[in-house]
């Protein structure tokens, strides 16, 4: 009679680790990194943003955090004529998924949309270049699509523009465009990105 008894609490256990484990997996898969355009025209040329490779540093550190979870990561690149390869720093590894645009927005006219929900995306996490440019676009995309997302602020960099006369810094045209898209969704640096991880 006890070893029945036993032999039924040995299943139940079994039965809970199991179905834990199977929601841990669905839930480990429910978030992805989305980077952004982090190309070489950026970097140098008269394309060159302000401040890219320090942007490029903590995408790279970003990157080395999703892959040692085990999530989903996507690279977005934009076509060109020249320096379209994606940058040393954040080169994608085989079987990673790489998407060509052609348009400001990430989700228009490629298949992001649908890769992601294949794979069971609910959430993103959004890094690149440049921030007012292409990662402002996919962030407001994607959260009208119906994602949860996160923007790393740091892993992220801009230029400085010029509208009617005055000219707007990178570091102006990068925290205005931050401080619209709080309204969209999380805007975290870096570190404090990965000290809610901790939690």
């Amino acid at each position: 009679m006890r070893s029945i008894k036993y032999s039924c609490k040995m299943r139940t256990f079994f039965l809970f680790l199991f179905i834990s484990l199977i929601a841990f997996t669905s839930n480990a898969q429910k978030r992805a990194l989305l980077v952004i355009d982090v190309q070489n025209f950026y970097f140098s040329g008269p394309n060159a943003l302000v401040n890219p490779d320090s942007a490029a540093q903590a995408a790279a550190i970003l990157l080395k955090h999703f892959r040692g979870n085990g999530e989903l990561v996507v690279h977005v690149k934009h076509e060109a004529k020249a320096g379209e390869d994606i940058h040393t720093s954040v080169t994608p590894k085989e079987g990673e998924m790489v998407i060509k645009k052609t348009k400001v927005n990430s989700f228009s006219g490629t298949n992001l949309d649908q890769y992601l929900r294949k794979n069971g995306i609910t959430e993103l996490v959004i890094c690149g270049m440049m921030t007012h440019m292409c990662v402002e676009a996919a962030f407001r995309a994607a959260t009208d699509l119906g994602y949860k997302c996160t923007l790393v602020a740091d892993a992220c960099a801009t230029r400085d523009l010029m509208f009617g006369g005055v000219a707007i810094p990178a570091k102006m045209v990068h925290h205005s465009t931050l401080a619209s898209l709080t309204y969209y969704g999380k805007v975290l640096t870096l570190d404090e990105f990965l000290k809610q991880q901790k939690k």
